[in-house]
This record gives C-alpha cells, structure tokens and sequence, in this order.
C-alpha cells in the first residue's frame, strides 16, 4: 500500500521556515481579500494576475504591462494605483483579457518565501475556488502545506477556516498528524452552517466592515464562486482550470 502524503497547516508565515516544504504544494491562503480577487479576476477572464510586494513595483509593472494597477491599504485604493483589492471590481466586462498587477502585503510574502523555500508548486485558494484547490490537491498527490497568510504575521480566523474547509474535503487522501491542521478542520466543522455570522467576530471582519465592505467579506467565504486555479508560473498566478463563467 502506497503512503499517503502529508499535510501541514502553517498559520503564519512567520512558522514557514519550521516545515519541510521541499518539492511539495503550497497553497498560499489570504481569504480578505487577496486570494478571493485573484481567482475572481482569473475566473472572469483575467489573462494573469502579478502578484507584488510594493507599490512602487505596481505601478511599474503596470507602465510597462499595460496592465491594471490594483491596491488598497487600510480599506483604501493607494495613491497612484488604478482600483482596489475587492472582487466585485473584476467582473468579467471589465477585466477579460487584461493582466492585473496586485499589490498585497501578507500573501505576496508568504507566496515568495515558499518559492524560495524550494515549494514546487505554489497556488493560491480561497472559498470561491475551494473545490479547483481540493480537487487539485488530491490529483497531484504531493506533500501539501496550507499557508494563511494572516495578518501581519498574526494568527487569523478566516485563513484558518478555509484551510479546515480544504481538510475536510480531502483529509481521506493524506496524512495528517498536524494539530493546527486538526484545529482549523474542528473549527470549520462547527461553524460551516453559519460561518457568514462567524466572520463577523473575526478582526478583519471589523477593520474592513468599517469601510462598508460587508458584502465583499460574504462573497469571500462563499464556495465556489470563482472556482478555477491559480497557479505561479515565471511570475504570474495563470488560471489552470481556465474561465467557465462568470458575469
């Protein structure tokens, strides 16, 4: 009987370093908002997404591109760029065809240090592409590790309850002996039924509710919305699965 292969959940990116991530998967998780828009702008049409660290690196990459320059700090657009970090911005008559250049702080890192870290494949998940991320996981059958990108290298809820979301579907075709994995299963098996109330306790539910984001933060633990899969390739996120919809 073959061995399954292992699955961690790193809760910060700041406990990477600790796991062996060498020729595995590395699902880069930022539920508010950077991974929900990248599989909704992919998912709508979007030729790539170029994921970066700076502002200054956006807009130029942008310039040079012709790409559409999207950021926000604080609930914000920056000063310079184009649009900002909410799926409801790419919908598929305004960004099909178009290269979009995001700027954001905790996934760009945490999705860099795991291709420096020797990660052979590094995608992006979130709940509008649960089941593309599930279902490619369990095909590649590799050591998998699921990064939330947290917030400001603290812990956060909604990065923690996709990944339990993703180990509840495929946990038959691993190994788990992982306690923060089991932690994030629990916790998304006790609040799946109303995890739209839930997230209302969370931090970023607060700091962004501010900004009258209620509705983008729903659509972000919605499943299935925007289900295709980014994967990295020479510096762009490119959709695996390629677009079947969208409005």
């Amino acid at each position: 009987m073959n061995q399954k292969p292992s699955l961690f959940t790193v809760v910060s990116p700041r406990l990477l370093d600790i796991y062996d991530i060498s020729n595995g998967i590395v699902v880069v998780i930022d539920v508010f908002r950077a991974t929900s828009t990248i599989a909704t702008a992919l998912y709508n049409g979007a030729t790539r997404v170029i994921p970066v660290d700076s502002v200054d690196k956006c807009i130029q990459i942008g310039k040079t591109t012709g790409g559409i320059t999207a950021g926000e700090r604080d609930g914000k657009v920056i000063e310079g760029l184009a649009h900002g970090n909410s799926p409801a911005e790419y919908p598929r008559s305004f960004i099909a065809g178009k290269t979009l250049v995001l700027t954001t702080t905790n996934g760009t890192r945490l999705l860099h240090m795991a291709l420096n870290n020797g990660a052979s494949e590094v995608i992006t998940g979130s709940f509008p592409n649960l089941s593309a991320v599930c279902d490619h996981l369990v095909a590649q059958n590799k050591n998998v590790v699921l990064g939330c990108s947290a917030w400001k290298d603290r812990f956060n809820l909604e990065d923690a309850l996709f990944a339990g979301a993703v180990i509840e579907r495929i946990r038959d075709h691993f190994a788990i002996h992982c306690d923060s994995s089991l932690m994030a299963e629990d916790m998304y098996r006790l609040h799946k039924n109303d995890i739209k109330q839930f997230i209302r306790k969370t931090t970023h539910w607060h700091r962004l509710a501010a900004y009258g984001l209620e509705a983008d933060l729903e659509y972000c633990v919605t499943a299935d919305q925007a289900n295709v899969l980014p994967v990295y390739r020479n510096g762009d996120l490119v959709s695996l699965t390629g677009p079947a919809g969208g409005s």
